[in-house]
């Protein structure tokens, strides 16, 4: 179990053992989070194939998946036949010396392969089993397949985004549900670990990409449980207040978020306007809403004639949040992104040194590092089973039987 003499430079998690059951996005960057906190990760795919993310391509580096690389990094990776009855029987055993398991499959399917949280709890009371479903374990929906789309559109974050009301549903621009499921994994596994530190017994930890999308609604929710009335799609608008969204500039786009008085008085200084603040429809928050299509127009007619450089330097000097909106581009050479180390260079044996991105937590001692690349299908096979107990012998029959695969090239011979 977990060893807390570890080194404070591995990360907080140090010595916590995980075995990620999971693969595209959800479970794998719930595992990811946890081994770039400094957990032992050890990634187990299917045979044949492994993680779908390795053919999810373009785009590639030198051959290798970009999409799997992303998210697996810092992640020692087995792939194993679960079908078959030594590699359920490795699985078990390495799940008998963990701390986490994480996994994402469709509900019924650990079961029905004996590695469901009751079974393995039975030789490993401690574990903390957290399962990933697309609308969780109970409810009419339970045994429903999801994917980040369908949870986008049932949670009803297709019906708050677009441009406004009759025009298509739109969705998110990124998979929020399956990256927001991956967070509350790794913080549902972290908070029934500390129980566990108090209560020595592990536990069941049920979470869904439908809860994950739904809960980036709190605003929303708040204006239908205050007025039983559902809000639409506003654009880059705010439900709740004015102006709050995005502006047209000279050569771009800025974001102006004005959510006080202070700070709506400062763009109207900033915009040369000072007849906003006496203008009946715009002063107060109530009003500015009500008559939101008017002053957006009132204000474009003057961010229009000047950079997006130039609005956000004047309203940061007037004490006003405002931002460029930049293209994923701008974005990962933003000084403020390095700054963070949010960009960060990974080793990989064949695509050699990638960018990717980094932890996004920073801890005043014991930051996670970054230790290996994304692993290569099978690269850790033999050597996590060596640490089993299984010898080269029993490897090498295992291999013969397509129990398991043996990435050949990163791993020692082995000598049958």
């Amino acid at each position: 179990m977990a060893d807390f003499n570890a080194t404070k430079m591995k990360g907080p998690l140090a010595g916590l053992r995980v075995v990620e059951l999971a693969h595209v996005m959800a479970g794998p960057v719930g595992g990811l989070m946890l081994a770039d906190m400094g957990a032992e990760v050890i990634k187990v795919e299917k045979l044949p194939g492994g993680d779908d993310t390795r053919r999810t391509t373009p785009p590639q580096i030198k051959g290798e998946s970009s999409s799997f690389m992303i998210l697996n990094r810092n992640k020692r990776g087995i792939a194993v036949n679960l079908k078959s009855a030594g590699g359920l029987a490795l699985i078990k055993r390495l799940i008998d010396k963990a701390d986490i398991v994480v996994e994402n499959y469709r509900p019924g399917t650990m079961e029905k392969l004996g590695l469901g949280y009751d079974v393995l709890r039975v030789t490993n009371p401690g574990l903390v089993y957290c399962k990933i479903t697309g609308f969780g374990l109970t409810g009419p929906y339970a045994q429903r397949a999801g994917y980040d789309l369908i949870s986008q559109g049932m949670s009803g974050l297709m019906g708050l985004t677009g441009e406004g009301p009759g025009r298509p549903p739109v969705k998110v621009g990124v998979p929020v549900g399956d990256v927001t499921a991956g967070i509350l994994a790794a913080t549902g596994v972290l908070a029934a670990y500390i129980e566990r530190l108090r209560s020595g017994e592990g536990q069941y930890v049920d979470t869904s990409l439908l809860e994950a999308s739904l809960i980036h609604t709190y605003w929303q929710a708040a204006l239908v449980f205050a007025t039983g009335q559902s809000p639409g799609p506003m654009g880059s608008a705010h439900p709740l207040a004015a102006p709050y969204q995005a502006f047209q500039t000279r050569d771009g786009w800025l974001n102006i978020g004005a959510m006080s008085q202070a700070t709506w008085s400062g763009v109207a200084q900033v915009l040369g306007l000072p007849s906003l603040l006496t203008d009946e429809r715009f002063i107060t928050n109530g009003a500015r809403m009500a008559n939101r299509e008017a002053l957006v127009d009132t204000m474009s007619a003057v961010t229009k004639t000047n950079d997006t450089d130039h609005w956000v330097n004047s309203f940061e000097k007037a004490g006003v949040p405002a931002g460029p909106v930049k293209n994923m581009k701008q974005v990962l050479q933003d000084p403020q992104t390095l700054a963070r180390d949010m960009v960060i260079q990974v080793d990989h044996p064949i695509a050699g040194e990638i960018d990717a991105l980094g932890l996004p937590i920073k801890f005043s001692h014991g930051n996670g590092v970054t230790r290996r690349g994304a692993p290569q299908y099978g690269e850790h096979t033999a050597e996590v089973m060596r640490e089993l107990g299984y010898k080269d012998s029993d490897i090498e029959d295992m291999v013969q039987a397509n129990a398991v695969h043996v990435h050949r090239e990163a791993t020692e011979v082995i000598d049958a």
